[in-house]
């Protein structure tokens, strides 16, 4: 495999970043996920953490090097974060369980497959041009399909933070399966939470996208979100990749591309930022509240690890 990747989380202008993401790969596969907690419930960011720690750990034990089953493996893994999330309720007994969006995507043999719960997002991007979305599980999304409201309403609509599938909760998930979809060189695939899409329409958020160098592009990108957000900007995160099989630069190969070809067997490069702590910002907890917390997400998950 040939790609660029690049991720990055912001709080905004909230007093605590409740999202997470993660990637990793193989030598034949890539996974990319990232969830947002919810706002409003209890220990939402570890909801997250799960979600995210959750699937790659399961991608280390079973990408060898590929997933034999890339949709059965994402949607059991979804629900055995979603289980997990709820056992730690229990355990804390918590008056209300914590939740969260998740998104995710497995890349093998030039296809991506995907699913998702929530109104976090996954755009592939071709040639600056939006060619498919995940569909949001939110009520302003079921109310634009009505023709009640328009996509740009739906912005400011006071339901627009509503939404009806998650992991965590009382209910099970509805977990929404792609279809397989054949990769080209220059496509790209980003995840993002709604604290990135929300102020974008899909083509403006392909246009800032479709420079070549995503190292360039995803930070100038953040940046002006971080710059332009305004004061109620919510905690914004993306995840993206720029796959480049088969594609050769008649001058000069971009050194940021990652080749996995010459990787052992059983290797995994894994990039999951550490629970409660972003480096430009501050966090209030210390660093014992911050390894007990991880311990209580590895105790919630050990049972889902078979």
């Amino acid at each position: 495999m040939k790609f660029t990747i690049y991720q990055e989380s912001r709080i905004g202008k909230r007093q605590n970043n409740e999202d997470r993401l993660a990637h990793c790969y193989s030598r034949d596969a890539l996974l990319m996920v990232i969830a947002d907690g919810m706002g409003g419930h209890y220990y939402g960011e570890i909801a997250a953490q799960i979600a995210v720690q959750c699937m790659t750990e399961a991608f280390q034990r079973e990408a060898d090097p590929k997933i034999s089953d890339p949709f059965s493996f994402i949607n059991r893994t979804m629900v055995n974060a979603h289980c997990a999330i709820f056992d730690f309720a229990n355990t804390h007994k918590l008056l209300d369980s914590p939740r969260t969006t998740c998104v995710a995507c497995v890349i093998q043999d030039n296809i991506a497959y995907w699913a998702h719960a929530g109104d976090s997002r996954l755009y592939v991007i071709r040639g600056g041009k939006v060619l498919t979305r995940t569909r949001d599980h939110s009520r302003v999304q079921l109310l634009i399909e009505q023709g009640m409201i328009s996509p740009e309403q739906a912005h400011t609509h006071p339901e627009r933070n509503k939404i009806y599938s998650c992991l965590g909760g009382m209910q099970d998930p509805k977990i929404e399966l792609s279809r397989k979809t054949p990769l080209e060189a220059g496509d790209v695939i980003a995840l993002c939470t709604d604290g990135l899409w929300g102020g974008y329409a899909d083509d403006m958020l392909a246009s800032a996208l479709k420079n070549g160098n995503l190292m360039k592009a995803v930070p100038e990108l953040m940046e002006q979100i971080d710059l332009h957000g305004g004061q109620s900007v919510d905690n914004f995160s993306i995840v993206a990749a720029r796959w480049e099989d088969n594609y050769i630069d008649p001058v000069q190969e971009d050194t940021s591309i990652i080749h996995t070809q010459a990787m052992p067997l059983g290797e995994f490069t894994t990039r999951i930022d550490q629970f409660g702590r972003n480096p430009k910002y501050k966090v209030n907890l210390t660093d014992e509240e911050i390894e007990r917390a991880i311990d209580e997400i590895r105790f919630a998950i050990q049972k889902y690890s078979t």
